[in-house]
């Protein structure tokens, strides 16, 4: 019996070249699959979805709007996944054709803008309003200065309209909270009922509003987690998680 015989070098170095490609793509077939594995390439601005924003509190800028600082820890989590469009006032002519909202206890609406959010969201639309009764949120400003955020959500009939009812909190200070199976810190978190889907503990509720959809957290305090004593770390995720279960 004759010894077959060797495969000449140039057969031999395709066979090494694609068995070492076949390697490689295991292995990162293996880290793509492992929670250890490196973390994915950053979403490009351009394909991120648009997130409106409608806020009283320092989450843009600080209280002095000075180029020294600004911004929050809130905004640069919102960033991380969207392209974040600050508008002043919730009408017709802001929501546009855009279908994600945050309304992070922002100041009262006219009458007539709550008609036009209301008609955006039952079209489709969906907000994310964070409705605090008793803000907590540390500020320089003196009090009545226009800078500075209401001290609780002012509810002129929105809620109510979508079948809710929002009530101030027996005690004062922080407490754990759940948001979206977070566990959170919130401090003085009002309570929520109604006819939507209330949490257990009041403190979000998630309506269906037409062809769209409303979640509301009795709470914007805690978004502010540099000011928060305790594990604050699944605070922001809660927020993006919140919004993510609204984009489905």
């Amino acid at each position: 019996m004759t010894n077959p015989r060797p495969a000449p070098p140039r057969a031999r170095a395709w066979w090494f070249g694609a068995a070492a490609v076949a390697i490689a793509a295991a292995a990162a077939l293996v880290l793509a699959r492992s929670p250890d594995g490196p973390a994915p390439a950053p979403v490009p601005d351009t394909e991120r979805p648009r997130l409106l924003l409608l806020t009283s509190l320092p989450l843009l800028f600080g209280e002095t709007l000075s180029l020294d600082g600004g911004g929050s820890a809130a905004l640069t989590a919102l960033e991380a996944r969207y392209r974040v469009v600050p508008i002043a006032v919730a009408n017709r002519a802001a929501l546009g054709a855009d279908r994600l909202l945050l309304m992070a206890h922002p100041l009262a609406q006219p009458a007539e803008v709550l008609v036009e959010l209301d008609a955006w969201v039952r079209r489709g639309g969906r907000v994310l309003l964070l409705a605090d009764p008793l803000l907590e949120w540390p500020s320089a400003l003196p009090l009545g200065d226009k800078r500075r955020p209401p001290p609780s959500f002012a509810d002129t009939g929105l809620l109510g309209h979508w079948g809710l009812r929002l009530d101030a909190p027996d005690e004062r200070g922080p407490k754990q909270g759940a948001i979206g199976g977070k566990t959170v810190i919130t401090v003085s978190a009002g309570t929520l009922a109604g006819r939507c889907a209330v949490d257990t503990g009041g403190l979000v509720a998630r309506c269906r509003v037409g062809k769209g959809a409303a979640t509301i957290v009795a709470d914007a305090d805690f978004l502010n987690v540099a000011d928060l004593d305790g594990a604050t770390e699944d605070n922001l995720p809660a927020l993006l998680g919140e919004l993510s279960r609204l984009e489905r």
